[in-house]
């Protein structure tokens, strides 16, 4: 029996060699037995805008299960979140799905981490036009450098999978119940990056330190968080993040065209007939009458056909002026 059992971790620790650290988003590794439970551990301050907390896990080596701390790890682009990876039960096996970066958090088997992942997506925060705001209720910053901070319990409470026991993996016997909700089916088809170089490194640094195994500490390791956030590395945000400017711009193009049409006939109104007949639905109509019969001054006086045709007021002229009699004045001075 005991044969057996030792030929099965031979074959897991083989699989182990041949996938890769950095398989992304797929499955890592099968192990036929549940890996320990989550250690209870305090956050580290966040010390600097901008950082992701990646939650520690029980992860799979050559000589057994072996803790990765968790560690603040700066986003690969602005808007990314974490979605820490998690093990799951299939085919009577526990098998890894590891974490990924995406624009949205997706399904994580349910299990509760702590520090905003309670078990279904994120209350840690939310980005805010390029900047993170760390939700204090669950996250430990350093509130003299980072400003963008809140508070709200209500998401906490709404997100959170009682998991007094505090195991580590999803489904089969004894593990946590949550099958995966609308919006973290859809955050799974969308585009994710795997985790930074720096990250698999993180991976790999916990997997050389022998006094991180569980049968070395026992399920209860000593180095549980990082002392110091993971290095930057910076990516080309998904097609999928970038959305909902252009339509921005063109409704804002859309309101002034029309308001600059209007306004080039009043600054050229000196030729009047032009522009009556080029547009005469604008605040030209008014002066268009006054431009078709502006010869006299005189116009806008209600008597509006007499003043500007002098040659038709003639009847009234012998009765009331002495134009008459004023004509021949400048012959007798002449004379």
């Amino acid at each position: 029996m005991r044969v057996l059992r030792s030929a099965r971790l031979f074959l897991f620790a083989l699989l182990l060699s041949l996938v890769p650290v950095s398989a992304h988003a797929g499955i890592f590794i099968s192990v036929g037995f549940a890996p320990p439970v989550l250690p209870v551990y305090v956050q580290p301050i966040c010390p600097q805008p901008n950082l992701m907390w990646m939650p520690g896990y029980w992860a799979y080596g050559p000589e057994g299960y072996y803790w990765v701390p968790g560690a603040w790890v700066p986003a690969p682009y602005s808007g990314a979140l974490w979605t820490p990876g998690y093990w799951g039960w299939r085919g009577g096996m526990f098998i890894f799905n590891e974490g990924y970066w995406g624009p949205h958090i997706g399904y994580y088997g349910g299990v509760n981490y702590g520090f905003g992942y309670g078990g279904i997506g994120f209350a840690g925060g939310e980005w805010r036009g390029g900047v993170f705001a760390y939700n204090t209720a669950v996250m430990h910053v350093n509130t003299t450098i980072i400003h963008t901070t809140y508070v709200n319990e209500t998401i906490v409470r709404q997100n959170t999978i009682v998991n007094t026991s505090h195991t580590a993996y999803s489904g089969g016997p004894g593990g946590v119940q949550h099958q995966p909700t609308a919006e973290e089916t859809a955050a799974s088809h969308e585009t994710h990056l795997p985790p930074t170089k720096f990250q698999t490194q993180h991976v790999q640094t916990a997997q050389a330190d022998k006094t991180s195994y569980a049968k070395a500490n026992g399920g209860h390791p000593t180095h549980l968080v990082a002392e110091k956030p993971l290095p930057e590395e910076k990516h080309t945000p998904p097609p999928s993040v970038a959305h909902s400017t252009p339509p921005a711009h063109t409704t804002l193009e859309s309101h002034p065209s029309p308001a600059t049409a209007h306004t080039p006939p009043p600054t050229h109104t000196t030729p009047a007939p032009h522009a009556n007949t080029d547009h005469p639905s604008p605040a030209v109509d008014h002066p268009s009458p006054a431009s078709t019969h502006t010869t006299p001054e005189p116009a806008p006086k209600p008597h509006t056909a007499p003043p500007p045709h002098p040659a038709p007021a003639a009847h009234p002229a012998p009765a009331n002026h002495p134009a008459p009699t004023k004509e021949p004045k400048p012959k007798g001075k002449g004379r």
